[in-house]
């Protein structure tokens, strides 16, 4: 009796500091969440971009002066893809979380032998994926259309990185917060989509008055756009240095709420 205690002894199992196959998993199924409705999920914002694109320079005219010395077709098709890029990071997440709580299937996850952290990440790290390929797609088909002027690939990474994951873990937030559908849409029509619109996606902050030129360089979608921008033209309107240290902070701290509120089960543990 004592040999067979010994063999088959019960002990608890042990994945060390990070369970990767896990993590790995479930970043995994994230991506062919979106994968598998890729044209709701991808061509879908590519598809809204280029109507902007195209009522916007029919509307405006591509020879009405330029703007930060390029033609206005060049210097909005930049904006247009890192609006998109951010407010789908957004929609990925919320999304997730929302339908993980409206059909129980949350618990899957809460079961599941991973920490809040490595959750988070997984979901923040698919959104970026989903981003990152919206951005590949919409770059690829616009430079059919506008001349895209290409100053450094480093910089359209990044800014689409952090900017994705920022969004991505404001969407977790939002969709712990959010108990039905209703909740979350109040939150992209009067939050994500207004910050987006308002950050010089269609416009340079130079033109503004000097209070709403204030406002505006506070908020983190403008750096987002405006260093995404200035991977293809080169040229900014506000601090390229001073934002990439800015939404390095802002993830961390975006990413840290979203993981303390995920660890204490709000709204998702009884």
């Amino acid at each position: 009796m004592t040999k067979v205690e010994n063999k088959y002894e019960i002990y608890e199992k042990k994945f060390g500091y990070i369970n990767w196959i896990g993590f790995w998993a479930l970043y995994k199924k994230e991506v062919l969440r979106f994968l598998i409705v890729a044209i709701q999920t991808v061509i879908s914002p590519l598809v809204t971009s280029l109507l902007f694109l195209l009522v916007l320079s029919l509307a405006i005219g591509n020879d009405r002066g330029n703007v930060l010395g390029f033609p206005f077709i060049t210097f909005l098709a930049p904006g247009l893809i890192a609006m998109q890029v951010i407010q789908q990071a957004f929609s990925h997440s919320s999304s997730s979380i929302m339908i993980g709580k409206i059909q129980g299937n949350i618990v899957d996850i809460l079961y599941a032998p991973l920490t809040a952290g490595e959750i988070t990440l997984a979901i923040n790290l698919a959104a970026c994926t989903r981003s990152i390929i919206i951005a590949i797609t919409s770059i690829v088909v616009f430079s059919f259309i506008v001349e895209l002027e290409f100053n450094n690939f480093f910089h359209i990474f990044i800014f689409t990185f952090f900017g994705s994951f920022i969004l991505s873990s404001i969407g977790i937030v939002i969709g712990l917060w959010a108990d039905k559908f209703d909740h979350m849409a109040s939150a992209t029509n009067f939050i994500i989509v207004p910050l987006s619109f308002l950050s010089g996606t269609f416009y340079s902050i130079q033109r503004l008055p000097t209070l709403l030129k204030e406002i505006s360089e506070v908020n983190p979608f403008f750096y987002i756009i405006d260093g995404f921008r200035y991977g293809f033209l080169g040229v900014s309107d506000g601090s390229i240095k001073f934002g990439i240290f800015y939404l390095i902070i802002l993830s961390f701290a975006s990413w840290f709420v979203a993981y303390i509120l995920f660890k204490k089960g709000y709204k998702i543990k009884s």
